[in-house]
């Protein structure tokens, strides 16, 4: 199985902070892919609150997303709604 990467720009007016982080560690643990996020040399596990914190992934922010595992697809377009969205969460 292959690592899914996807490399996003966040647009949330919030970026990752708050709720769209817990939202967004909410759908990570929804699958059984491992779920790793990157920004700016940092790696975090994307199934961890405390990790997306850290990232500080501010509104226009380019982060990377990585999914391995049998859903790996589908959990990277579930979590790339969550970036991309504009509205508020």
């Amino acid at each position: 199985m292959a690592v899914i990467r996807k490399k996003l720009i966040v647009k949330n007016k919030q970026g990752l902070h708050a709720r769209p982080a817990a939202l967004f560690v909410q759908i990570a643990n929804k699958f059984d892919s491992r779920i790793t996020v990157k920004r700016e040399g940092e790696e975090v596990n994307g199934k961890s609150i405390m990790g997306i914190l850290i990232l500080g992934a501010e509104k226009g922010s380019t982060i990377l997303i990585e999914a391995d595992g049998h859903d790996a697809q589908l959990a990277i377009l579930e979590l790339e709604k969550i970036v991309t969205s504009e509205e508020e969460i």
